[in-house]
């Protein structure tokens, strides 16, 4: 009886197990084409991530990492896109130099938001740090996003010398049109009132009505920026620096404007910054005693020599700049003066004054002046230097 009990529970057991595999199996056989979606759900998932971060880092991300530091961040780099250039061209442009990862993902970008026909000719400051939609709309602004660029004008150059500089510092392509400008000063003469005095009272004689007028500094603009542009920048400065000479015409009233900033440009050119008020003072006392101001410096203008010792032919030279030959003042200014020489030809060292007469150079290795109060005492120093100054002549010309 024991022995049919247990066979009986082993039976049961049997049917039990076979139950519950029925069951498992049917659960299975529903749960399987879920897992299997869910499985290649996730696949499919994985791989279009790997493929977007593929696809973003190799042809949309920004070429350089990081975020852009301001806008002397050394990553930018300046583009010019030609007049005419397509979108094509210009992402073919952009990619050759470095500035994004792909042409085919620029110009889709650019067609589908609507910018293809708004980006612009122009030079720009583009980063490779930059996004695409970021560079598109830097293309799309262009006064926003034109290139600066610096450009230094020295103290005691001339017109001439300053267009060449200007050529030489990118800031200009060509001088001409800088130097037609320079030579009348008419376009500026309504706008400024200095620039009117000189151009009513420039002589047949004067090389140019805005030398001594275009002040030297350095300057800050657009890269393409007009003759005009450039030559008002410089005025606007000027007329800031003299103030100070208005200031001092309204109480003396003796010198005019142009005067001074005639006597200022030959102070520029006849000493270093500590004589310029010594300068002064002789040529204020010169002036004053109706003597002829003598100095090479106006001769050196209109002849180009840098000679310390000039011959006889070049101090007779038939011009109204010519100092040995015309009383007062030469024609105009013969260089652009400092705010050092402009404040030295309104305020001459006191203890000058009515005392010296005289200056010459001494040693051109130290490039100081030696000053005497009588003719005497100067053809004295004349002749103790002249050697100096031939041997140095003779240096400069080999």
């Amino acid at each position: 009886m024991s022995e049919k009990r247990n066979q009986n529970q082993i039976k049961r057991k049997k049917r039990r197990v076979s139950k519950n595999v029925r069951i498992a199996s049917d659960v299975w056989s529903a749960l399987r084409p879920v897992c299997v979606f869910f499985v290649s759900l996730s696949i499919v998932i994985g791989m279009v991530y790997f493929a977007v971060d593929f696809a973003y880092d190799n042809y949309i991300s920004p070429v350089e990492k990081g975020e852009i530091s301001g806008e002397d961040d050394p990553s930018y780099v300046t583009v010019t896109i030609k007049s005419g250039s397509t979108v094509s061209g210009i992402a073919r442009q952009l990619k050759e130099e470095g500035i994004i990862r792909n042409k085919a993902v620029f110009q889709y970008t650019a067609e589908f938001l609507s910018k293809g026909p708004k980006l612009q000719a122009g030079t720009f400051r583009l980063s490779p740090k930059m996004t695409i939609n970021e560079i598109i709309e830097t293309l799309s602004t262009l006064k926003a996003s034109q290139a600066t660029m610096r450009f230094t004008i020295i103290e005691g150059a001339d017109i001439e010398t300053m267009a060449e500089s200007l050529v030489a510092q990118g800031a200009l392509g060509d001088k001409t049109r800088f130097l037609e400008l320079c030579k009348t000063g008419e376009a500026f003469a309504d706008e400024y009132s200095f620039v009117k005095e000189a151009y009513v009272a420039a002589g047949p004689d004067r090389k140019y009505v805005l030398e001594g007028y275009l002040f030297p500094d350095t300057y800050e603009i657009y890269v393409g920026s007009s003759e005009e542009t450039i030559i008002k920048k410089m005025l606007n400065r000027m007329d800031d620096m003299l103030s100070l000479a208005k200031a001092h015409q309204e109480d003396a009233g003796a010198m005019s404007i142009d005067d001074i900033v005639t006597l200022a440009s030959m102070i520029e050119k006849e000493a270093k910054r500590a004589d310029f008020a010594r300068v002064s003072a002789v040529f204020h006392n010169r002036l004053e005693e109706g003597m002829m101001l003598q100095s090479d410096v106006t001769v050196q203008y209109i002849t180009g020599s840098n000679k310390l010792v000039l011959d006889s032919g070049e101090t007779s030279v038939d011009s109204d700049y010519n100092t040995y030959l015309r009383k007062g003042l030469p024609e105009g200014p013969v260089c652009c003066p400092s705010q050092y020489a402009i404040e030295a030809a309104l305020y001459p060292d006191e203890s000058y004054l009515d005392e010296y007469y005289y200056f010459c150079a001494g040693d051109p290795q130290e490039g100081n002046i030696v000053f005497a109060k009588t003719m005497e005492k100067h053809n004295e120093n004349v002749e103790k230097y002249r050697p100096l100054w031939i041997e140095y002549d003779k240096q400069n010309a080999e």
